[in-house]
């Protein structure tokens, strides 16, 4: 585990390309649905969109949520540090409670006026692919690590698991954000633990009522034990509308109107 956290920007760089490939020539071979913009429309907005988050987050946290966690455990501050955890049995609760933490503030971007202003930019997306779930704005960049950090604090959570926490977490948003089929046998059991891109895809319909449901981003069990799960979108999967009404214009994709969302007056 130690050189996980010794490697833990080449690995997770590395883990990133092939999941972004592999997803990529997933969609490009059999794609699900048929998109509205094509990849040259869209992905140069969506690609920059990601570089300029990434280096966001790099400038403001050198250090990052990883960073918090080994001061923490290196102090022996938090909750699980002061108890006493095995380093197992923290990093498997840490990711948990990590995976619970993005919930409900997932929950919370869509009730709270002021966050759902943040959080409009990923659903403003008028297509539905693998750049659709890394397509945040910079300042909910700003405050998801903010809020990581918050946890990692309170909960002493070990380095480790916020490592493999957030290389699941990029991995997992590509993969059900993604423009695949997966068949009817391995998709009812895959939902069943994992949020799948059928079972996601309704949370990005333009009806209110369906895009405020399926809030999970890794594990599918919190929405339906907190009962925010939808089975099934009220329209056809393939053809249903996916994006917000307010900004269905070819021009809202682009990356200056995308960064400008936030303070729109609608």
């Amino acid at each position: 585990m130690n050189s996980l956290i010794e490697f833990e920007g080449p690995i997770r760089l590395s883990v990133f390309i092939a999941i972004f490939m592999i997803m990529a020539l997933w969609e490009i071979k059999a794609p699900y649905r048929k998109l509205r913009l094509n990849r040259v429309q869209r992905w140069p907005h969506q690609l920059g969109l990601i570089i300029l988050n990434t280096l966001t987050v790099r400038l403001l946290f050198p250090i990052a949520a990883v960073g918090t966690a080994q001061y923490m455990t290196h102090q022996g501050w938090g909750l699980m540090n002061l108890l006493g955890f095995n380093p197992a049995i923290a990093t498997i609760t840490g990711f948990l409670f990590l995976d619970f933490a993005i919930y409900w503030q997932h929950v919370l971007a869509h009730q709270l006026e002021w966050f759902w202003k943040l959080h409009r930019t990923h659903h403003a997306d008028t297509d539905y692919d693998l750049t659709t779930g890394l397509r945040f704005h910079p300042l909910e960049m700003i405050l998801s690590m903010l809020i990581k950090m918050l946890v990692i604090l309170l909960l002493g959570i070990p380095a480790t698991a916020v490592i493999l926490f957030e290389i699941v977490l990029s991995g997992s948003a590509m993969f059900n954000h993604s423009n695949i089929r997966l068949t009817e046998t391995v998709e009812p059991i895959l939902r069943k633990v994992i949020v799948t891109p059928s079972m996601h895809r309704i949370h990005h319909s333009t009806h209110q009522f369906e895009h405020d449901t399926n809030y999970g981003f890794f594990l599918s069990i919190w929405d339906r034990l907190f009962e925010s799960y939808t089975d099934k979108p009220m329209e056809d999967d393939q053809t249903m509308p996916i994006g917000l009404k307010i900004f269905r214009a070819k021009e809202n994709q682009r990356l200056s109107h995308i960064l400008k969302m936030p303070f729109s007056n609608y």
